[in-house]
């Protein structure tokens, strides 16, 4: 078995923050330091140029010159791999995802011409075609990091099946896959036809940051959801994309059920994305515009403050692998509501369930809390035994038995 400390880790990613446009970079750059505590010396490339100053910890490679890909949006639309996404005429070369996903391989490549890691950790189907190449060409152990499926992304449609095939090859490739869920782990081998025995189950958590900071919380920062709170509104919140596989259209209208028997619902609905004109009329059409308030895209102070004004979170996913972001609430003491097509479902037990397209039950289970104190409480204190359960600590000594056991069956 290889010595810990000797352990070098070629991982392969999409962003890190704060590049990041997602939970997958925090995801990433909390696993990545939990690893460096324990010895592990990390090269960690992404498809752009820029500063990551909480990653000093390891190696950030930049695959290409371009800005940090996270700023243009796109990466996570599957239906627009192919459009256009570099505004400028300076880097003719690079006009797609999958343009810069060529690049990042060409890249990975030549690097490995002059470094040899131990095992290479790829990052979902944005980075499997590179790590494919490292296997291949360079006879190097693959992991492949499930933090989302096609089918996840797409919700009720069918998905890209030009992902569907880089997935598909990636996991058949890979020498082990770790799936952020047994739900996952599920769709994986349900739709992938991959062997049960070759993927292990393991569960995010949540951001060093949330224990560490000196976070505090200014009443002023929100003034008006503070003005709404004192005069008796219940503050249910969201987070996430818009998108379709975050289930917000089901959402507001299980908020238009919910407000028809309580005014005095407000709903915040914090991120962006391709649906948020949808989501905007939407909440117009049902006649609870004055219920909804859209804060766009927030991070930092701003959005730990929406966690802690709101009394209920709600993920309203179609399919969420994992789901950070409830454990973001659930730190802040907010009440849980999942569906149970979320990963994070399979490790709370004080929340509120329902499936996704239950729009009655959503709304039945908004209004229960809002409207009982003893339960909000309730189901507030307990998420809080709870969603600490498991910590990246234990998320590296998982990591790093794998690591160890790819390489100890390829000598």
């Amino acid at each position: 078995m290889l010595k810990l400390n000797m352990m070098k880790i070629l991982m392969l990613g999409w962003e890190l923050p704060p590049h990041n446009s997602g939970g997958l970079g925090v995801a990433c750059l909390n696993m990545a330091r939990a690893l460096s505590k324990y010895g592990v010396k990390i090269d960690f490339v992404v498809p752009y140029s820029a500063e990551h100053p909480e990653a000093s910890f390891m190696h950030v490679i930049a695959a290409t010159h371009l800005d940090p890909i996270a700023r243009y949006g796109g990466a996570y639309e599957s239906n627009s791999i192919y459009e256009q996404i570099i505004p400028t005429a300076d880097e003719a070369k690079y006009v797609s995802i999958r343009d810069i996903q060529h690049s990042y391989c060409e890249f990975i490549e030549g690097f490995l011409k002059t470094h040899r890691p131990d095992v290479v950790h790829a990052h979902d189907w944005l980075t499997f075609e590179a790590g494919i190449i490292a296997k291949k060409q360079h006879d190097l152990p693959l992991i492949a990091h499930v933090h989302a499926t096609e089918f996840d992304r797409a919700g009720a449609h069918a998905g890209n099946p030009i992902i569907h095939e880089v997935e598909q090859e990636g996991l058949i490739a890979a020498d082990k896959i770790i799936a952020v869920s047994e739900a996952t782990k599920r769709i994986i081998h349900d739709n992938y036809h991959i062997p049960l025995n070759k993927i292990d189950v393991v569960y995010n958590s949540l951001d060093e940051g949330y224990n560490t900071s000196n976070y505090h919380f200014k009443e002023d920062t929100y003034d008006y959801l503070q003005k709404m709170k004192a005069s008796g509104y219940t503050i249910v919140s969201t987070v996430g994309r818009f998108t379709v596989q975050k289930g917000l259209h089901n959402l507001l209208h299980a908020a238009a059920l919910a407000v028809h028997k309580n005014p005095k619902l407000l709903f915040i609905l914090a991120g962006d994305g391709e649906e948020r004109n949808e989501l905007v009329k939407l909440s117009a059409d049902l006649g609870i515009g004055k219920n909804v308030i859209f804060t766009g895209f927030i991070r930092g102070k701003r959005l730990r403050d929406i966690y802690s004004l709101s009394d209920i979170f709600v993920m309203s996913s179609v399919s969420e692998p994992f789901g950070l972001t409830a454990l973001e609430a659930a730190h802040h003491g907010d009440a849980l509501i999942l569906t149970k097509q979320s990963g994070v479902s399979e490790i709370i037990w004080s929340a509120m369930k329902y499936d996704f397209w239950d729009e009655r039950k959503l709304a039945d289970e908004i209004l229960a809390i809002a409207n009982s104190q003893t339960l909000r409480q309730t189901l507030q204190q307990n998420v809080l035994h709870e969603y600490n359960k498991i910590s990246w600590d234990q998320v590296a000594k998982k990591c790093m038995k794998i690591y160890n056991n790819v390489k100890h069956k390829r000598n």
